[in-house]
């Protein structure tokens, strides 16, 4: 969903010309299962220089932003299932308006997890889910899906905290919705073990399996891609320098154009089989080239301390 909707309103005679896009209020409506992060994300906005507001009634979203009322350039609303008198076709209608109009930029961000892992937060806290009553966790948690998959499907950006700590939570909302008048595009690289999933915030991932596994080599298999020895043994690869050099041809023409079609935030993810050491290093590497090239960049290596190989 973005303002475009209402360009067309701008060719009739006497209308007024568009906000420039630095004047336009930002308005992130944060939404998404119960338990999945929500109030995280909603307090790294206010953090990051957005006005929050949580669980605002539907037929108050319009009062509040009526043409000149907000008093704030950022604007940061949670609205959920225990809002009052919720339903995804109330919230599409008072959205709709909102989109169209041309001094307000408008996203919506959807805070997501797997059933099972919902289940268990709700379990270890011991807190009562806002659907399930007197019924099973459970219960609730699929009742809260069924009601809100439409908004999922017209997000602007879905975060899926499943394997999210909440440090990352933070940095990948703190990315994508930054106000600060800095280069767009933010990069972010880690490394990962394919043993423990996908990272499932990745735009782009590499497989890099196919190098030589020092974790066979006894003097390397207790060290890590950081470690010199390390990068020596997987760089002497034969496969190594046509995988880097055809990164380093790939990458940097790649990027503006993820710039240009808007992305603030991107994620690139490398993987090898236990996550410690080619992965590391090639990240390593990569996170090099990029920041070579005058991009922001930060990396990290998921499974560094959580895979013994």
């Amino acid at each position: 969903m973005t303002a475009q909707a209402s360009l067309s309103s701008s060719d009739a005679p006497g209308a007024e010309p568009p906000a420039d896009a630095s004047s336009r209020v930002r308005l992130v409506l944060v939404t998404g299962m119960s338990g999945a992060g929500r109030t995280t994300a909603l307090k790294t906005l206010e953090d990051n220089g957005y006005e929050a507001v949580d669980n605002l009634p539907l037929k108050l979203l319009s009062t509040l932003l009526r043409p000149g009322a907000t008093g704030s350039e950022a604007l940061a609303i949670n609205i959920d299932v225990r809002t009052r008198d919720f339903t995804v076709d109330a919230f599409e209608a008072e959205i709709a308006p909102l989109a169209a109009r041309e001094d307000l930029d408008v996203r919506i961000l959807f805070i997501d997890c797997d059933d099972e892992v919902l289940q268990r937060r709700y379990t270890e806290t011991r807190r009562r889910h806002p659907l399930a009553d007197d019924r099973p966790v459970i219960d609730g948690i699929r009742h809260e899906r069924n009601l809100i998959q439409r908004l999922r499907e017209r997000a602007d950006l879905v975060l899926d905290t499943t394997e999210l700590a909440v440090g990352d939570l933070r940095r990948i909302v703190a990315g994508n919705f930054a106000l600060d008048d800095r280069p767009a595009l933010t990069i972010f690289v880690t490394s990962f073990s394919y043993r423990l999933g996908l990272p499932r915030e990745a735009d782009l991932v590499f497989d890099v399996r196919f190098l030589t596994n020092p974790h066979y080599d006894p003097l390397l298999r207790p060290l890590t891609g950081l470690d010199p020895a390390v990068g020596e043994h997987i760089a002497n690869d034969p496969g190594f320098k046509p995988f880097s050099d055809a990164l380093a041809a790939m990458l940097p023409p790649l990027l503006p154009r993820f710039e240009r079609e808007g992305k603030s935030y991107l994620t690139i993810a490398v993987g090898c089989t236990g996550g410690r050491h080619r992965s590391v290093f090639v990240a390593e590497r990569l996170a090099a080239l990029i920041g070579e090239h005058g991009h922001r960049v930060r990396v990290r290596h998921r499974d560094l301390d959580r895979s013994p190989g």
